[in-house]
């Protein structure tokens, strides 16, 4: 069959024959239509990313869009190396596929499934977010960004501030459903003044796409909340301005904060997939605004260099 083909650490995925998956007990054959070219595809073919088990050479791609052979549309993700989504077909459990409803092109599927995984599992899953809750999204001008301010005001979040550099984007953002935007191309004191104004008017939840100096700005600041009884979830999600932050002990002593992570390894397959799955069945009638460019598999090589802003490139297989 024909693949995306990585053959080593930090390679371009090449178009090329590709051995067939044979389908163990328990799996299901995919013919597979559409994947996209995601920060975590990448990352596993630069050889980076620590879910990635360091062997070559490899399909690529974590997830995409298929028909099961009874005709059923599907989601599916993480296909057991060597193979990958961007390839005719995928044997995958499953327990790894979830139903793509009426009203979702393969495309927007395609492009939805891991932004959209990312922001409800950071949500729902991990900081075990309420009705009406307020939640600062930190870094939120990509397209994973941008999907969890969606789905934050799609799940009900009675206030949503923004964060970002990209004064287009942040004002999109609030087109979007943001109630506050901040720049963080303020200088240092600015950001701080601001960030403290925020928390003294109450944070439930941080989503942070960022980490690094921002972040510990913005732990900084939580010490502002007055309200004792009201604690903050402090969700990262990715690491975009540094793998590392100074966090003074007295900061998670001083107010009741927990600070935890949302990724591959935080949540169970079975609560990732279910996260899948309840994205995409709020998705239909075009509920999120996703920007999309596409791709033929055949022109992987070209598409994998190409640089489509905030918007999702997906492959049509």
């Amino acid at each position: 069959m024909k693949a995306a083909i990585v053959r080593a650490a930090g390679q371009t995925p090449v178009f090329a024959d590709f051995e067939e998956p044979q389908p163990q007990p328990g799996q299901v054959l995919v013919k597979v239509t559409a994947s996209a070219i995601s920060r975590l595809t990448r990352a596993r073919a630069s050889g980076q990313h620590y879910s990635f088990n360091g062997q070559y050479p490899f399909v690529a791609g974590v997830d995409g869009v298929g028909v099961l052979a009874d005709g059923r549309r599907v989601f599916f993700a993480f296909p057991a190396a060597p193979f990958g989504a961007m390839a005719e077909r995928v044997a995958i459990d499953l327990s790894g596929c979830v139903p793509v409803p009426e009203g979702v092109d393969d495309v927007t599927a395609a492009a939805l499934g891991n932004p959209g995984m990312s922001g409800w599992m950071a949500l729902r899953e991990r900081a075990g977010f309420r009705r009406g809750e307020v939640v600062l999204i930190n870094g939120a001008t990509g397209s994973s960004g941008r999907m969890a301010v969606q789905i934050a005001r799609y799940l009900g979040a009675g206030r949503i501030i923004v964060t970002g550099r990209n004064p287009a984007m942040l004002e999109q953002l609030q087109t979007l459903g943001a109630d506050e935007a901040i720049s963080l191309t303020q200088d240092e004191k600015e950001l701080r003044e601001r960030f403290n104004a925020v928390f003294a008017a109450g944070v439930d939840v941080v989503l942070d796409y960022l980490w690094g100096k921002t972040a510990g700005l913005l732990l900084a600041s939580s010490a502002m909340m007055t309200d004792a009884a009201r604690p903050l979830r402090f969700v990262n999600i990715g690491s975009m301005s540094g793998e590392e932050i100074q966090l003074p002990a007295a900061l998670l002593r001083s107010r009741a904060t927990a600070l935890m992570g949302s990724g591959l390894g935080s949540v169970s397959s079975e609560r990732l997939m279910a996260a899948l799955g309840e994205v995409l069945a709020s998705a239909p009638d075009g509920r999120y605004q996703i920007g999309t460019q596409t791709a033929p598999l055949a022109d992987v090589a070209r598409a994998w260099a190409r640089d489509t802003g905030n918007q999702r490139l997906v492959l049509q297989i």
